[in-house]
């Protein structure tokens, strides 16, 4: 077996169909479906039972305990034949050629990681955002060459196609938020050449009838996510590369924290959070100056951000934590 697509899949009877159905009909024949009902209370076990015994050669059928996101694809993992992993939320979808071309990337490149670009669509299945992961570079990258990808990439799991083998000794945290942010640069680190292309193959559903993320103190993974990572960064081969560790430190453990800081509308959790991240600053010896000047893709990134983000970073940089309270 070439390619096991993980789904982990927890309540989404309104999606599950239409996620399983671009996994079935996708181009690579040579592929085997995981799909593991992460403890659902809804419909999704007939779904997943109607669609395991249309598509016997395709899909394998799990049923586990709820133990959350990372978890269900620890158990995917477990499970997979394939020498490829690739893993999809149950409420997406993706394109018929998308792991087919991201295989023969992966073998032309000699790839242990291969990255699509992603469109966020309405249930309409209209475009509203796309996301280019990594504009202006080549269809092979070399990492010693072009190592800022470590601090530009967006570190999701669900629009990439991984060498299993990376997986050997590591896992996604369970019981963390993030775990994104966590596992996927550690297995970055890991590769040597990783390969890419620009079509956007990975289509992200913005959900109208989710409920409103709670933004409490369990953002504080973030911050911890960028530490497990930092770990791993000093034992690399990349150790020396230390601009794109602070580039990295910068993106994901203040830009990505203070935009989870916006939303969290409890006054303790807020001041406690932002206490942690001016010690995480203080620790790391980054300075106010170091995010004012921070660039991604050759980009000042502040200045490209929405005016309303803007400010409220830019208060939080001078120290108005108080002015922020009242804007929230």
């Amino acid at each position: 077996m070439k390619v096991s697509i993980i789904v982990p899949i927890y309540n989404v009877e309104n999606y599950l169909a239409k996620c399983l159905d671009s996994l079935v009909n996708q181009s690579l024949q040579d592929i085997e479906i995981l799909a593991v009902n992460d403890g659902s209370t809804d419909g999704s076990e007939q779904i997943i039972q109607e669609y395991a015994e249309k598509f016997p050669q395709k899909i394998k059928a799990f049923t586990k305990e709820n133990g959350g996101l990372s978890d269900a694809r620890n158990f995917g993992i477990e499970k997979a034949s394939g020498e490829y992993l690739g893993f999809v939320d149950s409420d997406d979808y993706v394109k018929e050629a998308m792991f087919e071309e991201m295989l023969q990337l992966a073998e032309k490149h000699d790839a242990k990681i291969v990255i699509c670009n992603i469109q966020k669509v309405d249930q309409n299945g209209n475009i509203t955002q796309k996301l280019t992961q990594l504009p202006d570079m080549p269809e092979k990258i070399i990492l010693e060459d072009y190592f800022s990808v470590f601090s530009d990439l967006s570190y999701f799991a669900c629009n990439k196609l991984f060498k299993k083998e990376l997986f050997e000794h590591k896992r996604f945290k369970k019981g963390a938020h993030f775990e994104d942010i966590q596992l996927i640069p550690q297995l970055l680190l890991e590769c040597s050449t990783i390969a890419q292309t620009q079509n956007f193959h990975y289509q992200y559903l913005e959900r109208t009838d989710s409920i409103t993320k709670t933004h409490t103190e369990r953002g504080l993974d973030i911050l911890k996510a960028v530490k497990d990572v930092e770990l791993v960064f000093e034992k690399s081969g990349y150790s020396h590369k230390r601009k794109e560790l602070k580039n990295f430190q910068i993106f994901e453990g203040v830009y990505s924290f203070l935009a989870y800081l916006a939303y969290v509308k409890n006054e303790t959790d807020f001041y406690k959070m932002a206490d942690d991240l001016t010690v995480f600053m203080k620790e790391r010896g980054i300075k106010n100056q170091d995010i004012l000047k921070y660039s991604r893709f050759g980009k000042n990134y502040l200045l490209s951000l929405p005016l309303k983000k803007k400010i409220f970073y830019l208060l939080f940089f001078a120290g108005q934590k108080k002015l922020i309270r009242k804007l929230i």
